[in-house]
């Protein structure tokens, strides 16, 4: 299969003839539809996320069952998925206790260079994610993928496999935003937008939606936002401040920055809880006021949405189907699996919400 190769961190990926395994017990092999560039991948490929080289990066994709191995009985050949990151094993006191996103089965959920399911020129490929969708085909864990109706469009599909999950998931399932309540969700790439979704849903009661991009902003509009922030001539947290009177009841930070991390715990009124679902870089510290904590202000974080895939992602393409989740706002373009490095450039610049890599094109 051809797949796009990190070799280095700040290199251009390459495009390469991986081998593939064939599926062993428990393992289905995938023919990748779509995934999406998300700016996750963005970090471990500028180095600010240490991964074994070379490797296939990718994690949020739809994707066709080809074949399964031994003991697989939950999809067969011809089968839609939608893959998730959040393998899970059902046995572990995590998933025992509701927690399947943080699975603690290494067996299962394999650490970073574990994986031995692709090889290239006769040494080991990494598999990134327990997934590795920039690649024609993936071989992964039964447990990695939740099946989906024949009828869903597989690009859409594919954005509910990371973007919407975590954003949706963050307010639903992390924060417990209840109906009447103040947000603030800043950076408005797929996952910010989808937590501005998932509040509107959540029924709350002012969303207020912040980006240095207006056409960001403007989308957010079109799926919830009350009000708009423009950070790039306003001091945000004064700015909610102003607007809320004090502060908000829940945060959301979609980012990854140090600076956004903390503004997210200064925007908050007291008894606020501030939620970091971007990937601030590996060591980075983030400094905050002990004062501040008083007045019963909190953060917190969360890996993928606190979702429980199987369950939450047919929720959630249900509510795509009554309309009130918006999914097609969020597609910024579809590109070939050739032009990912042109695709990566472009998300830097953060002019695009979410690029998808068509595998039929």
């Amino acid at each position: 299969m051809k797949a796009a190769v990190l070799h280095e961190a700040n290199q251009p990926l390459t495009i390469e003839e991986v081998a593939v395994n064939k599926p062993g017990p428990r393992e289905v092999l995938l023919r990748t539809a779509f995934a999406g560039l998300c700016h996750s991948d963005l970090h471990f490929i500028e180095g600010l996320y240490p991964t074994p080289v070379p490797v296939i990066l990718g994690h949020e994709s739809s994707a066709v069952v080809e074949a399964v191995g031994d003991g697989v009985t939950y999809v067969k050949p011809g089968d839609h998925v939608i893959t998730c990151l959040s393998v899970f094993c059902g046995t572990c006191s995590q998933c025992l206790t509701g927690h399947p996103n943080l699975c603690e089965n290494t067996e299962v959920k394999m650490m970073p260079g574990m994986a031995q399911r692709m090889t290239w020129k006769g040494q080991q490929m990494n598999q990134a994610f327990n997934l590795s969708s920039f690649g024609e085909q993936m071989l992964v864990h039964e447990n990695s993928m939740v099946k989906i109706d024949d009828d869903i469009p597989l690009d859409r599909a594919a954005l509910v496999g990371c973007g919407v999950m975590t954003g949706v998931g963050a307010v639903f399932n992390a924060a417990k935003v209840e109906p009447g309540a103040t947000v603030a969700v800043i950076g408005c790439g797929g996952v910010g937008l989808s937590a501005v979704n998932g509040a509107a849903l959540a029924g709350a009661e002012r969303i207020i939606a912040i980006d240095r991009v207006q056409s960001k902003l403007d989308i957010a509009r079109e799926l919830g936002a009350t009000d708009t922030i423009n950070a790039s001539n306003l001091d945000a947290v004064e700015a909610v401040r102003e607007l809320t009177k004090g502060g908000v009841h829940y945060s959301f930070e979609a980012l990854g920055t140090k600076a956004t991390a903390e503004q997210a715990f200064q925007m908050l009124r007291p008894g606020g809880t501030a939620t970091i679902i971007g990937m601030v870089p590996f060591g980075m510290k983030i400094e905050l006021h002990g004062f501040d904590f008083l007045r019963d202000r909190k953060i917190q974080g969360t890996s993928m949405g606190g979702n429980r895939f199987r369950v939450d992602m047919p929720r959630l393409l249900s509510l795509w189907r009554q309309g009130r989740l918006k999914l097609d706002h969020l597609i910024s373009g579809r590109i070939k699996l050739g032009e990912i490095n042109e695709g990566f450039a472009t998300l830097k610049s953060a002019a695009p919400v979410r690029q998808l890599i068509d595998f039929a094109a």
